[in-house]
Parts: C-alpha cells; structure tokens; sequence
C-alpha cells in the first residue's frame, strides 16, 4: 500500500538537523538480541509529555524550541495517516506522536542539559527524559516441524477423547491431559479453548507491530490488511518470518488453504500489521513508537508486541502510552521477555515495553501447560512493575511464516504467547463490547488458573469465551 501523503502542514526546517547517527540493529539469529543480553541505546532520547500536552500537540513542538532550540521536528499530527514517514522520521532532529504524548529527539549535551533542567520544573508540560533504546523480535530459535509429530502419537486416551469430542474441557481434564497438535487444531488452540469458541473477532481490529506480513500467503489469499512499514526503505512484506508467524496465530484463518490444522484465533478480525521492526528483527524505539501512534490512532482495540529491550527498569514512556492507549480504548499485549534459564536457577525479568504496568505481559507455557525454560519472571528489582500478567502457549507454536520460509514452520518464544492472547482479546471483546480497561479486567477474570507461581504464570492460562 502507498504511503499517504503528508498533509499542507510543514514542519519547520529553519536550520541544519543536529542529529545524533542512530545504529541499525545488527543481523540477528532469528531476530535474537545480541548474546550478551545488555540492552542497544541509539543515543537518542525519548521526551515524554504530561498529559496537558495530548490536545495540544503544537505545544510539544513549542517546548522542544523553547527549552533546548530544536526546531527541525515532524508530527504526526501533521499527516493523514498519523504516522511519521520513516524517511522524514531519519532525517529530522525530533519527532512527535501526539496519540502517545512523547517525541524522540537528537540532542547534543547541551540540548540534552536543558530538557533534563525543564523535566525537574513543576511548570513544564515535559515529565520525563529517557534513553531511546533498539528492540527486538522475542522469539527463540526455531524449532523443526517434526518436533511434535513422536509427541502426538503418544497421546494418551483422554486427550484424543477430549480432543475428539464436542464437550467442554473441565479443570479435571484440562489438569490430566497434555497437549498435542491433532489434524484439526494447534495445541494451542485447545488449550486456550480458541478450538470450541463461537466467537470470530468480526469487526474488531487488532494491530500486529512486528516485522510485517507476508501478504502472499496463501492460507491468507483474499483477506484484507490495514498495513503501513514504520522501517526505511522497507515494504510492510515480512523478509523475516516473525511477523507473518505471530499474525497467524492472533488472526489466521479458520479452515487454512493450505489444508493444514487451524492455527489463528480471531480469523474475523480487522487485521492491521504494522512493520516496526525490520527484515533482521530489529529496531529503533522510534520506529515502535511510530507503529503505537498509527495502531492507536486508527482506533484498533487490541495492539500486539512480541518484541522487547532488556531493560529491567520500568519506563515512564511506555507506561504514560499504555495508560493512555487504556484511556482511549486499547489494550496493548506485549512478550514478557525470553531472558531467563530456569534450569540453570535463572528466572529473569519482564523486559521493556512488557514491564510497564499499564500494558498486559505474557508468559510463556509449553504443551504440559508449564511455563517454559526461557520465559521471564516478575521483576524482583522494579518492585509492583515488571509483572508477568498471563500465560499462553508458547512452545512449539505451529504458525504461518512467509512462502519462501517453507509457508508454516514451528517456533518458540513469549513472541508465540503473545499473539495468543491478543488475538483472544479480540474474541472477547466481540463477546463483551468492552475495551481497554475493561477488557483486560475480563480477559484476566476469566483466565485458568494452574499449578505454577503466579510470578511466572500470572493469572494463568488465557481463556476464550464460550
């Protein structure tokens, strides 16, 4: 889809961009972050705004003159389709969403100097100033598509009675039987209960902010996308696979083209795929924030992130973003973070965005409905944040990926989980009518509890409505 054109309003370029060089991600081993875990700062920083500024998006610019003398600043607000072109964006010594009420900025010390002094004054409309790190695609490394074929043929009875019959699944049934991919269903699926629900997404948009979509696909042929790349010089196609894989499992089709076992949840959803990280997996806060302003904008219930920074800190940023995203409507899903190693006593944190209260973290579970080796424990440094809210499937995850990846492959990560909830979002949100606040309230309601620490599992395993 072509980029819409930017609309009369100019943003002032009165003097040369003072910008600061900003790294491209390093290519990554399935859009991993780079071994040693430490989090990628840009040497941007991120100004975010009290909540005076939302309906005055003019001021944010003013302040930015006022307090530091940046003038070259783009807006949102000034293009039709609320998002910044990612060319503009690169070119530019700052850029403002209003939706989210933060800009990203270029700032030399003294700049920088000066909108740290106007954060710590009680009149000014800035609140805080922070760093603008790279974020990457959550997902583990992919597993083969014969992984789960020995385990299906060694389920026991129970499950292939529960699996083949049109009853509920009860607790008793639910805490006997293991999952297992079956002709018809993803594991997943039926765990999450996506598998007996009579509810579709009809009419609810739920953006993927990802690496993009694989728009050939053809279990997807005929199916309309909202879709806009956030990345430069990079269509919305996915040339990575995360993206198309967590679409899939959030808003797939009912009966695949392809003849394989459903694998999406809400295949009646209003699909918006928004490209925020690129065709090696990763990318600048920028980008993300670019991706949240157009999802928010565009009125989308439900906004899907199965991305990350390993940072064990909460941000005032994302959190101001996700409570005003409640505040408007929508609720953001974002992965819990793959940092830890459970079997070598590593537990880990929830990383950034997912660690800000205001925005729903998720866990990830395997077939046995235990949470996984890799998936991220509720932060024991940032206290109330960085909580694991919910559990999904997350292992073994049978999904769509791009044609020339082999079209369905098998992958890993809370990136797998996170789709999962926010394509259930969807269902109960059709079911309800609620959104934001609400919305989450009820998906956390109505969660199944099993065994496990409610700081790995939360709430415990998302449920669709029946």
């Amino acid at each position: 889809m072509a980029r819409k054109r930017r609309s009369t309003k100019s943003p002032a370029t009165s003097r040369a961009p003072r910008r600061t060089p900003v790294p491209e991600p390093g290519n990554t081993d399935h859009g991993l972050p780079p071994s040693d875990g430490g989090a990628q700062t840009t040497g941007r920083f991120v100004i975010v705004y009290k909540d005076s500024v939302l309906a005055a998006p003019k001021e944010a610019e003013r302040g930015l003159r006022e307090a530091a003398g940046i003038r070259n600043v783009v807006s949102a607000a000034d293009y039709d389709d609320k998002s910044v072109d990612p060319r503009d964006a690169s070119e530019a010594d700052a850029v403002y969403f209003p939706e989210l009420g933060v800009a990203v900025v270029s700032a030399d010390s003294d700049q920088l100097q000066a909108l740290t002094a106007e954060a710590s004054s009680q009149e000014s409309n800035i609140l805080a100033v922070e760093p603008e790190y790279i974020y990457y695609a959550l997902q583990q490394h992919e597993l083969p598509l014969q992984y789960l074929k020995g385990y299906r043929d060694a389920v026991n009875a129970l499950y292939k009675a529960v699996a083949g019959s049109d009853e509920p699944v009860t607790d008793e049934m639910l805490a006997a039987a293991a999952f297992a991919d079956t002709p018809q269903f993803t594991w997943g699926l039926q765990a999450t209960r996506v598998n007996s629900s009579g509810f579709t997404g009809q009419g609810v948009k739920v953006a993927v902010l990802d690496t993009g979509m694989d728009f050939g696909h053809p279990d997807f042929r005929g199916r309309r996308f909202t879709q806009q790349s956030f990345i430069p010089a990079e269509t919305a196609q996915d040339g990575h696979s995360h993206g198309t894989h967590c679409m899939g499992t959030s808003c797939g089709p009912q009966r695949p083209a392809t003849g394989v076992r459903r694998y999406g949840c809400a295949f009646g959803a209003n699909a918006f795929v928004g490209k925020v990280l690129s065709n090696q997996g990763g990318s600048v806060g920028s980008s993300v924030l670019n991706g949240m302003n157009w999802a928010i904008a565009n009125r989308c219930t439900v906004i899907s992130m199965s991305l990350g920074a390993g940072v064990d800190q909460v941000s005032q940023a994302f959190e101001q973003i996700g409570q005003r995203a409640l505040a408007a409507g929508c609720l953001i899903v974002a992965a819990a973070g793959n940092n830890a190693r459970r079997s070598n006593g590593n537990f880990g944190f929830v990383e950034q965005p997912a660690n800000s209260p205001s925005i729903m973290a998720v866990a990830a579970l395997d077939s046995n409905l235990r949470v996984a080796d890799f998936s991220a424990r509720s932060s024991t440094v940032t206290g109330a944040a960085g909580k694991v809210d919910i559990a999904a499937p997350g292992v073994a995850v049978f999904s769509s990926v791009p044609v020339n990846r082999g079209t369905h492959a098998v992958f890993q990560g809370t990136s797998m989980a996170t789709p999962h909830v926010a394509g259930i979002a969807a269902l109960w949100a059709q079911q309800t009518g609620r959104t934001g606040m609400a919305l989450w309230t009820t998906i956390i309601q109505n969660a199944r509890r099993i065994p496990g620490d409610a700081r790995d599992i939360g709430a415990g395993i998302v449920q669709a409505p029946q």
